[in-house]
């Protein structure tokens, strides 16, 4: 598949022009993405090894994780009303343009090599100081790091104490503690164990208590938990799911 062979850097210059074509083929009312207000009478198809039917907006390219966040930070939190500063690592497309809108946001972005990134940084170590930023949104990116738990302390470190952090991955729910191997090279061994080649672990159910464990605070329940099942599919969620702000205490 071309999602396994064009560089992430590529392939986001790519969907822009795939985003203004594909969205005029699926009118319709079936089903709805939040993030750009738009409905389809499906979604596209989308995966890496496995490819899931009807997850992927048209429009803006968003996925079930990006329209459950949203659906989040809208319904739960002040987000989009109350002045903050926001640290956004390996920024989406779907989100980019609409959050840099924000007034209310001192917006900025992080990644390695996204070419729409404000800072380029690895998260293991990042060049901010202590107590910076509100709000960190870190999506489907701890997979990808070799030492999660300094990535975790570091999103810690750098948030204001109260500030939460929106800390999404892959989760296989079959498993209660997370499967990681650091003697694990292979990229296809890797693909194998871990869902990805540049993965190096996968996540279980232990996922929160990892993140309890560097230091920060659940205060609320599993937001997926509050759904009923016409939002679920109406907005193509994936489930069981967890969603939760992860905060810093005061």
């Amino acid at each position: 598949m071309v999602l396994n062979t064009v560089p992430r850097k590529h392939l986001i210059r790519l969907s822009y022009i795939f985003m203004r074509i594909s969205s005029l083929f699926y009118h319709g009312n079936n089903v709805a993405c939040p993030v750009c207000n738009s409905t389809f009478r499906k979604f596209l198809p989308y995966g890496y090894n496995i490819v899931r039917k009807n997850v992927l907006c048209p429009r803006c390219l968003s996925l079930e994780r990006h329209r459950l966040i949203w659906l989040f930070l809208k319904n739960k939190t002040d987000f989009f009303d109350k002045p903050q500063t926001v640290l956004h690592v390996a920024p989406e497309q779907c989100f980019y343009k609409r959050l840099k809108k924000q007034k209310n946001l001192n917006y900025t972005t992080a990644d390695l090599e996204s070419p729409i990134a404000d800072v380029k940084l690895d998260i293991q170590q990042m060049p901010f100081r202590d107590n910076s930023y509100d709000v960190v949104i870190c999506n489907h990116v701890l997979e990808h790091v070799e030492d999660d738990t300094r990535a975790m302390s570091e999103i810690l470190r750098i948030l204001k104490p109260g500030g939460y952090a929106i800390l999404h991955v892959p989760v296989n729910f079959s498993m209660k503690t997370t499967h990681e191997d650091p003697s694990v090279k292979d990229p296809l061994e890797r693909e194998k164990q871990f869902r990805q080649k540049d993965h190096y672990r996968l996540y279980g159910t232990d996922f929160p208590e990892r993140l309890k464990k560097v230091g920060f605070v659940i205060k609320d329940k599993n937001y997926v938990d509050e759904l009923d099942k016409q939002t679920i599919e109406r907005y193509r969620l994936l489930t069981p799911e967890f969603m939760y702000a992860f905060y810093k205490e005061k």
